[in-house]
This record gives structure tokens, sequence and C-alpha cells, in this order.
């Protein structure tokens, strides 16, 4: 069926599988992803449970290769070895799916349509459309994805997008090949560090609608271990992005109020412990004008702060690279920040 699609698309699809303790998993992904997939990578990132070998020993799917890491690189790291190894191959869309069966692969061609239609570069799964089904979504991975969501919207200015470690992804090559492979985190921040990558391109992400599966699998990811490098990586792709987007590669009136509200915000505030202190000390109570003094700054400052927050959900990016390829084939649009 996959040779009948692919005239009908105008496009190869490929599944890229990273692989890393889900032995007991993997045979049942693999046999659960339709014929319209042309090409499947499983990568095995140094799997100390031989998943790759496993894979080419019973799997009789003449669609899967195995892709080895020498060393262990993180799911980011294997990711990317198949996103190289599909550029290469020549497939158009690389749809990204986990090995420990949690992802439903009948679910490929939603992931896809956005992309073959032109209304988005990258698409990624979201978990919370259905508020009946994220009951069933552990409490703790409830809150720390919906932090994490909040956090990610400041780095990466989608503002639109929810559930940001979702791993279901999928991407057309013109956006992909602009990827600095090398700079994008390779562990457990991959996920969120793309959105950051993408959105420097000016790429256009849409989410995806789909339930949540948890079985007997084990996660690898330890939440207390990885909260404060997190934040940190965080307030770093922020500030590069907000510097890059609107002061590097052009300037607006949010590139003024931004500096201005920060200003007027810092300025206020020590005003305003500063006479708090003397009122402490003396035990005299400040003058309202005083107090007006410290908080007039602070309010306009924060007016001009919203102010750049509302253009900077505003501007998220609309039109698709794959499509403005097409209409200027010649136009590099790569950005390497």
């Amino acid at each position: 069926m996959s040779e009948l699609l692919r005239p009908a698309t105008g496009f190869r699809l490929a599944v890229v599988i990273p692989c890393y303790k889900v032995k007991n998993h993997i045979l049942n992904v693999l046999a659960s992803i339709g014929p319209e997939v042309e090409r499947i990578y499983v990568v095995d990132d140094c799997c100390p449970e031989k998943s790759g070998r496993f894979v080419e020993e019973v799997c009789t799917d003449d669609r899967v290769e195995v892709v080895y890491n020498i060393v262990n690189t993180g799911v980011g790291g294997a990711v990317m070895a198949g996103y190289r190894k599909a550029i290469s191959d020549g497939m158009d869309i690389f749809i990204k799916i986990d090995g420990d069966d949690q992802m439903d692969p009948s679910l490929i061609m939603d992931f896809v349509s956005p992309i073959i239609s032109g209304a988005a570069d990258y698409t990624k799964g979201n978990r919370f459309f259905n508020l009946e089904k994220i009951r069933a979504m552990p409490k703790v991975r409830l809150f720390g994805n919906a932090a994490l969501s909040f956090m990610t919207k400041l780095s990466s200015g989608y503002w639109e997008l929810f559930d940001p470690t979702n791993g279901y992804t999928a991407i057309h090559r013109d956006a992909a090949k602009q990827l600095p492979f090398e700079k994008i985190s390779s562990r457990y921040f991959f996920e969120t560090d793309i959105l950051f990558r993408l959105n420097t391109l000016r790429a256009v992400v849409v989410d995806v609608p789909m339930d949540a599966k948890y079985g007997d699998e084990v996660s690898n990811l330890k939440i207390s271990k990885i909260v404060g490098e997190f934040f940190l990586k965080h307030m770093r792709n922020m500030s590069k992005r907000i510097f890059y987007n609107y002061y590097l590669r052009d300037m607006s009136l949010a590139s003024i109020e931004l500096p201005i509200g920060l200003s007027l915000i810092f300025a206020g505030g020590c005003i305003g412990f500063s006479h708090w202190f003397d009122s402490v000390q003396s035990g005299v109570p400040a003058a309202a004008g005083t107090v007006m003094l410290s908080a007039l700054p602070i309010i306009l400052g924060t007016q001009l702060v919203l102010a750049f927050i509302g253009y900077d959900i505003a501007s998220s990016p609309k039109r698709p690279l794959h499509v403005a390829r097409r209409v200027h084939p010649a136009r590099s649009l790569r950005q390497d920040p």
C-alpha cells in the first residue's frame, strides 16, 4: 500500500524509533506500523539489551533498518541519528515514536497530514485535548507537564502548544535539514530544545490530539534530577530566542518595550525596598507620595512587559518552511543561533 500511497501524497514517510531498554516492546511497535510508511529506522542507542541485534534477528519486515550508536547519546542523539539516515535516504517526512509501546502507530497519518497539506513543518502530540482521558495520567506527570508547558512557551515562543515533553512527533525534511544537530540537547531536554531551534528557523509547529497509554514500561526519567537543569536551560533558551528574534534578526516596538519595562520594574522595586527599609529603621511610615514613587514605575513597567508578551504571542510563525522553499527554492532559510 505504501507504493500506492506515495504517489497520491507525493511524500515518502519514514519512522524513527530510538531504542534503549525496550526489548520487550519493540516488536509489538514494529508490527503496529502501517503500510503507509516506507522506511523504519530502529536506532540502537548502545542499548544494554542489544535491542538492535534482537530486531535484526527476529523482525522480518524488510522496511526495518537498524542504526547503531557506538555510545549512548540519549533520546535526542538517537533521534538525530535517525534523522540523518532518513535525510541521506531521501525520505520526506520523519515520524518519531518511542519503542516502549506508549504511542499508537495508527495515528501516524494524523501527524503527517498537517505537513502534507502545507499547514505545518513539525507536528507533536498533545495528551491534554481530551479532559476525560487525562484522568488516566499520573498526577505527578500531570503537574510536571503543566509546569514544563509554561516554561516551554517562554523559551520556545510557541505559546499555543502544550505537552512539550510529548515524544510523538513528525517533521518535514526541509525543516530537519536546517536544524543544528550538533547544538540540540541530546538527552531528555531534546523535545523542548528542538522547539526552540525550530522557532529560530520560523518553522510552523502544530499540536495533534492523542491519548496516552501507560503499561508496564519503566521510565528512565527521574523528575527530581532534571528540574534544576530544565529550568536553567529554559532560561538560557528564552534569553537567546528574545535576543535573536528581537534584536539580532529584527527590531520592533516590542524590542523597546521589554528593556524599558524591566528597567522600570527593577527601579521601582529598588526605590520601594529602600524606602521600606528606611521606614522600618526609623519607625516612621512612608508618605503616600513616596509609595507612589515606587509603585508607578512598577505599574508602568508591568504594562510594558505585558505588551511585549502580547506581541510575542501574536508573532508565532505562520508560514511553513517547506512551503516557502517551494515558492523561493534558492532562498536559504537556515539561521544558526
